[in-house]
């Protein structure tokens, strides 16, 4: 039987919706042991019945790490809670293994859930991994002040994250200090593991970490700690802001083409603006990354000087008097490859195939696009037709069948649009101009957050 204060795990959790149950990331560490087991205690008090599965993730990385997952194994089954121990087989990198790592634990994690129908991931990251996070993101722009900087990255982890568009990794620990969860641990008299490669300083959070145990450390995390507070919510009312310019300024004439109104140039809050340009070029051009802050506000800038076209992530931008155009340019398109069952097409299209049929290809639209009647309208069919020739196409035996979405080629084959920046990673943060972009591209909805009732800003 758990004896933990009442209080604290309402705080912590009862903000969160359970109803489709939750997977809990549990290492073995003082940190995922300790929000295992507090967990366990909200929901045995509050909703018993909700589906909870503890999943280890075997690196495969030291020696010990299978013992240490038989570890979890045998606490969860002191506590009645289902285990399951998953391991990340295959060759491993021999530079940014961290980030392969995290990579192929997400991945893992969310096959997990999704085997077991639910749409929670919650992981135990700190207010000392916070601090930590943005303190290397602070380290790595060169040194500066913190008062200098106003990078979306400041702003560290967020409370909530949606994974490849389908579930939500939530970390309610973040107003938690290792110390204090700790402490939690000693009185349940339950121990953990600690892993060895936390203190190998050949890693930058490692490195980190043991400065941040010296000399004015303390005042250090306090700092980076209102720091990531104050830059979350900038980044959440910044996302705001760009939401309501791509919804006003921002249309979809044809598939692939966006316009923006030029009003966007003139509307009052430049660094919205600039945002909200960012992120939809990156969608256009099918980037998981957003470009360049400064030459994005070049752009912003030779945009409002007059008309222009230029090239950036892979989208063209073509000002004109019929407005601003957004389109993939041609160049570096996907070859051809045999449809498949689901398929991420330049980073901008998920493809499904809802036809056995041998021998289809999926290609780039091309110069078939030529001979499409557009209608007369205020946006150039030469445009239009650009944009149509860089959007993916149903081939077969060197025949162009058509385009997902019309004709009979509907049946075979189906076409979402991607909002590329945020398709694997999206952080509560951008959800406003993620929903705003999903809107305007037909994209699947964004799912709700796993929240009740309050922003996860």
């Amino acid at each position: 039987m758990l004896d933990i204060e009442p209080n604290l795990s309402t705080s912590l959790f009862s903000h969160i919706d359970f109803t489709s149950g939750a997977v809990a990331a549990v290492s073995g560490g003082s940190d995922s042991t300790a929000l295992l087991l507090l967990l366990k205690h909200h929901l045995d008090r509050t909703a018993p019945a909700t589906k909870l599965l503890a999943v280890t993730i075997d690196h495969g990385l030291r020696p010990g790490s299978a013992a240490e997952a038989q570890a979890v194994a045998k606490l969860c089954a002191t506590y009645a809670i289902s285990h399951r121990i998953l391991a990340w087989s295959g060759p491993k990198p021999s530079t940014g293994l961290p980030a392969a790592a995290r990579e192929a634990r997400y991945r893992l994690l969310a096959e997990a859930a999704q085997a077991e129908g639910i749409g929670l991931i919650l992981t135990g990251h700190t207010a000392d991994d916070q601090a930590e996070t943005v303190l290397m993101r602070h380290a790595r722009d060169g040194g500066r002040e913190f008062v200098e900087m106003a990078g979306r990255g400041l702003a560290g982890m967020a409370p909530a994250t949606l994974y490849d568009w389908r579930g939500w990794i939530v970390r309610p620990l973040l107003g938690m200090r290792r110390t204090g969860l700790r402490d939690v641990l000693r009185r349940q008299n339950v121990g953990w593991a600690d892993d060895p490669t936390n203190a190998d300083e050949a890693f930058e959070r490692p490195r980190m970490r043991a400065a941040l145990a010296e000399g004015n450390g303390a005042r250090r995390i306090d700092d980076a700690l209102a720091l990531a507070a104050h830059e979350g919510r900038a980044r959440s009312q910044l996302g705001l802001t760009a939401a309501s310019l791509i919804g006003d300024f921002a249309t979809q004439p044809a598939g692939g083409l966006i316009r923006l109104d030029p009003g966007l140039l003139s509307a009052g809050d430049a660094q919205a603006a600039v945002y909200a340009l960012r992120i939809l070029l990156a969608t256009t051009g099918g980037i998981a990354f957003l470009p360049d802050q400064a030459r994005s506000e070049a752009l912003f800038g030779r945009l409002k000087a007059g008309f222009l076209c230029a090239t950036l992530s892979r989208t063209v931008v073509d000002s004109r008097r019929a407005g601003i155009f957004l389109r993939r340019e041609a160049r570096s398109l996907p070859a051809a490859v045999t449809a498949t069952g689901d398929t991420l097409w330049d980073g901008r299209r998920r493809i499904t195939l809802n036809d056995s049929s041998s021998g289809l290809l999926i290609a780039p639209f091309g110069t078939t696009a030529k001979r499409l009647a557009m209608g007369e309208g205020k946006t150039p069919p030469s445009l239009m037709r650009a944009a149509l020739a860089a959007e993916p196409a149903l081939w077969q035996a060197g025949e162009c069948r058509g385009l997902p979405g019309h004709g009979g080629v509907s049946a075979m084959v189906e076409v979402r649009p991607v909002v590329a920046p945020f398709a694997r990673f999206l952080p509560s943060f951008d959800l406003a101009p993620a929903r705003a972009v999903a809107d305007l591209i037909g994209a699947a909805p964004v799912p709700p957050l796993p929240f009740s009732g309050h922003s996860a800003g």
